[in-house]
């Protein structure tokens, strides 16, 4: 299957980081569904995106997250459990890369779809809003 051209608001899987990982120095994720929030110009090169991860662990007092309505995961094709996109960090990295991996039962697709654009709307003012603020911790990925 071939690789999406990456939109905002598209939700993948990816083997994101976090920032604790990488403070222990572990530079390999765990497969997770990542909401992609930006992408360079398709004409650059290298290209970049910025991906946000998709957890089932409620935001604690150092992160910051989107709950994703029931009707939005069940859309997607993801769990029936409570699910946040975090804010509060994020991973770069180039597309495409090692990180990505086909959706499981998804016939070899790397994306689950595209989150609403109200929801997105949310998710990006929110990362915009801490990353110009300095309160985002961002990994850049090799």
């Amino acid at each position: 299957m071939a690789l999406p051209d990456p939109k905002p608001g598209m939700v993948i899987r990816y083997d994101y980081v976090w920032a604790h990982d990488e403070a222990a120095r572990r530079n390999q994720g765990k497969d997770r569904p990542a909401c992609l929030v930006a992408a360079s110009d398709s004409f650059a090169r290298p290209r970049y995106v910025v991906l946000l991860p998709i957890t089932h662990s409620p935001p604690s007092v150092n992160t910051i997250g989107i709950e994703i309505p029931a009707r939005v995961k069940a859309f997607l094709g993801l769990d029936d459990q409570p699910s946040w996109i975090i804010v509060s960090e994020h991973n770069i990295d180039e597309w495409p890369n090692g990180g990505l991996t086909p959706v499981p039962g998804g016939g070899g697709e790397f994306s689950y779809g595209f989150i609403p654009p109200g929801l997105f709307s949310i998710v990006r003012v929110k990362f915009l809003e801490l990353a110009r603020a300095g309160k985002s911790a961002g990994i850049k990925r090799d």
